[in-house]
């Protein structure tokens, strides 16, 4: 059966799959080779010593793992020598890390989100988002603080029983597998379709007699079809790891939602290299993503590492958490 790399697929339609010109598709697949390396690094994890805490924590007071640190060291080697990156937002770097200054673009990046999932042999993934320099000279608040409406790529990789690359440059979203014989990611999803609602959603059910009453009330109403308004009947899954909930979502249709609650008040994802690259590939599939009282592509960063409530997949089903969601503390 005939297939087409993520190469070809930038390939076919120079300068429209991605922004300016190949600029965009060179950086993606400097992404996809870090991918590549990721999922070797996963694999090969409890074979190296790569299980387990490294012993510090991130500057946003998780602790890290081993292999937090290396997944952030594998995107900065990747993308580095591309010369098209000025900036890099980690979750592991307290601050931007600057690589090149006439770089053209600023990736935020959670090189390795749910890694807790690591030590038990759980999915993982890696999100990342892109966006152009506004200004020129030394890297300054005015290209890190943005809306995620701005952004001009973005996507996540799971690595889970395959390794799945989903990106979005303005113009649809996709999705590849990795063949591991090839070292190429092979197009499997074209035109990713998320559907208008769904039957399945996840969340941190540990944290609900925290959250506000009237996302309560909607998870009280997921449980009890009579009381829903359309005699849908829900399943709950949760997996620890915002990607592969997300990806759920994305396929199936659905709803991840994580609220504000009593530890995190203003929410406990963070924004640009969370939140942001997932409401834009969900969005480009038909989707929504909202704080519960805002399009999450609306919301300007106040800080690289701000965090905000969270809900996002079927587009239904994420404006009924919204109405529900606004009748609490706004975001």
């Amino acid at each position: 059966m005939p297939v087409t790399t993520l190469s070809q697929h930038l390939a076919a339609a120079p300068g429209a799959r991605t922004p300016e010109g190949g600029a965009g598709s060179r950086l993606l697949e400097a992404l996809a080779a870090a991918a590549c390396r990721l999922a070797q690094e996963v694999r090969r994890a409890a074979l190296v010593g790569n299980l387990g805490l490294s012993g510090d924590t991130n500057v946003t007071g998780d602790a890290q793992k081993k292999l937090d640190l290396v997944g952030n060291e594998v995107i900065l080697d990747a993308v580095a020598p591309t010369g098209l990156v000025a900036a890099v937002v980690s979750e592991e770097l307290a601050e931007a890390r600057t690589l090149a200054r006439e770089g053209r673009y600023v990736l935020c990046t959670d090189p390795l989100d749910g890694s807790s999932n690591i030590d038990i042999n759980g999915t993982v993934g890696t999100i990342f988002g892109v966006y152009p320099r506004v200004a020129t000279g030394p890297i300054g608040p005015a290209d890190l603080l943005r809306s995620g409406a701005e952004q001009i790529l973005a996507g996540y990789v799971m690595y889970g029983p395959a390794t799945i690359l989903v990106y979005t440059a303005g113009q649809g979203t996709h999705g590849f597998t990795l063949d591991p014989e090839q070292e190429a990611f092979v197009l499997t999803h074209p035109d990713l379709c998320c559907p208008p609602r769904g039957g399945y959603y996840s969340a941190n059910m540990a944290r609900e007699t925290e959250w506000g009453p009237g996302v309560r009330r909607f998870v009280a109403s997921l449980a009890a079809p009579a009381a829903s308004g359309d005699g849908r009947s829900w399943s709950l899954r949760y997996s620890g790891a915002l990607v592969a909930d997300l990806h759920r979502s994305l396929i199936e249709g659905g709803l991840y939602f994580y609220p504000a609650d009593g530890k995190n008040r203003r929410g406990k994802l963070r924004l640009l290299y969370e939140c942001a690259p997932l409401a834009l590939v969900v969005e480009q599939a038909g989707g929504a993503a909202s704080t519960g009282t805002r399009r999450i592509l609306d919301v300007r960063a106040a800080s690289i590492h701000q965090r905000v409530p969270f809900a996002i997949g079927s587009v239904e089903d994420v404006a009924r958490y919204a109405q529900a969601a606004g009748q609490d503390s706004p975001a």
